[in-house]
């Protein structure tokens, strides 16, 4: 849906951590760092990109969704972010309200964003 989102975060070696390690199941694997202090995460068959880099302004918090191709992919998701250090903000699971397919996981990053990985796909 986007081509990619870029974000200021307070600690950029923690956010870089935590981006790799959570996104990692949702095969984001690709980095391009961008000395001194930014980084580009990408699925190297994708086309979009999350960039990260350090700063001290206060934006307002962010709700990021990520497509997830399958529900097993939203369980990694969510297990990798907080094993990385993430807060839980929704458990994996059916969100009716939303769809009866819609599968998604919602973590609070190290910055305070709100972070998702959903799929839209019926249960196998």
């Amino acid at each position: 849906m986007f081509d990619h989102v870029k974000f200021g975060v307070a600690d950029f070696a923690r956010s870089k951590a935590f981006y790799l390690q959570a996104l990692k199941p949702l095969g984001v694997t690709a980095v391009v760092d961008w000395p001194p202090d930014g980084v580009e995460l990408y699925d190297p068959d994708g086309e979009e990109s999350l960039c990260l880099y350090q700063t001290q302004e206060k934006p307002a918090h962010l709700h990021i969704a990520f497509t997830a191709e399958k529900r097993e992919q939203v369980d990694a998701f969510y297990t990798a972010a907080i094993a990385a250090g993430g807060q839980c903000n929704g458990p994996p699971g059916l969100r009716p309200q939303y769809s009866g397919k819609y599968y998604a996981a919602f973590i609070i990053d190290p910055d305070g964003h709100n972070i998702e990985a959903v799929c839209h796909e019926s249960e196998a």
